[in-house]
């Protein structure tokens, strides 16, 4: 066994956040102790074409150095490695990488490719943390996090800003420590001290091929049918079909170019495409109306066209009716959702959920 904070003995402390994330890291780094024996990653959702200020808003906040990670870059003690804007962020066995990979959960950079290429590579070494967020970007990373025998961290739900993401992790892995905020940057200290956990720890199926799509390797349809089956599902990016995952907590799918979603994702964004299809067929209609009266107005002029005005008048007020109605459906009812606090739990399988 290796010598409690020995350089042997590195803690890879991975942490994922979301919606409220920027006040949620602010109160973490901020936290943490600049003697902790660990390297430190971040991963936050933002827009791909985000400035990029988070290393800059969180430098004030701790001694530790805080910065974008530059890809090939050596995995130092005591650094802030944060994800740039439109890049994943994958831990390899001494370095870091930040790629172009395929997005997952609708997000470059996601969580669970962060969580999963660190279990890889450093098994007990890493401390997983999932912060405050929307939907369940890193459930399944963090399941492979306490598979290799690494230790999971998840803010208390009742003390995040949105409760989801510590939520479906609560429902899907056997959570290690569940704590308020404020209390994580301290226990983070004192886990990163601890002796490495002793013991086999397994390998989950599937983890070195999805670390392979993040790290943009080529990887072959005959190895990517052993991710899943396929399904009658089309991937919401580039159609292709989706494979439903197996050996996963997460209910999942990934498409043959790499795309890949938890069910909560997809749900979410078929919802938003049900509601931009109704607004689209909303727009045909009213087209459609104003070309009938167009036309119409045209035929009024002539005396022998009057009668056939008329019926493409009616036919004109009938579709505008039928706009209406479309409207009315978009404006006044509820979105088809599901609650996500109550679907990670259900979705989730049972052999898997808690071992």
């Amino acid at each position: 066994m290796t010598t409690p904070g020995s350089k042997n003995d590195l803690r890879i402390i991975v942490v994922g956040t979301s919606a409220g994330g920027l006040a949620a890291l602010r109160v973490l780094v901020g936290a943490i102790d600049q003697q902790i024996n660990a390297a430190i990653f971040v991963v936050q959702h933002t827009t791909p074409d985000g400035p990029g200020l988070l290393p800059h808003i969180l430098q004030p906040l701790t001694p530790l150095p805080v910065a974008h990670a530059r890809d090939q870059e050596t995995i130092r003690r005591g650094r802030v490695y944060v994800a740039p804007p439109n890049r994943h962020l994958v831990v390899d066995a001494k370095q870091v990488l930040t790629t172009l990979g395929p997005r997952e959960n609708f997000a470059r950079p996601a969580v669970d490719p962060l969580f999963r290429s660190a279990a890889l590579a450093h098994g007990p070494r890493v401390i997983g943390v999932i912060l405050t967020g929307r939907l369940d970007d890193g459930s399944a990373g963090l399941w492979a996090v306490k598979e290799r025998g690494g230790i999971a961290v998840v803010q208390d739900p009742r003390d995040a800003e949105y409760a989801q993401m510590p939520q479906n992790a609560l429902s899907h892995v056997r959570i290690d420590h569940c704590v308020p905020l404020a209390q994580i940057g301290p226990l983070l200290g004192r886990l990163a001290e601890k002796s490495l956990r002793s013991g086999d720890s397994t390998m989950p199926k599937g983890l070195e091929l999805e670390t392979r799509i993040a790290k943009e390797e080529q990887v072959s349809k005959r190895e990517l049918l052993q991710l899943g089956d396929p399904s009658v599902f089309t991937c919401p990016e580039c159609h292709g079909a989706l494979l439903q995952l197996k050996n996963s907590p997460v209910l999942r799918f990934r498409c043959h170019t790499g795309h890949a979603y938890s069910l909560e994702s997809l749900i979410a964004q078929l919802n938003s495409d049900i509601e931009s299809n109704l607004w689209t067929a909303i727009r045909s209609i009213e087209e459609y109306t104003l070309l009938l009266d167009h036309v119409a107005k045209h035929l009024q002029t002539a005396p022998d066209k009057k009668q056939l005005a008329q019926r493409i008048g009616q036919t004109a007020r009938e579709a505008e009716r039928r706009a209406g109605k479309v409207r009315e459906v978009v404006m006044h009812d509820e979105p088809l959702l599901i609650d996500e606090l109550e679907m990670g739990a259900t979705v989730a399988p049972a052999a898997l959920r808690k071992k």
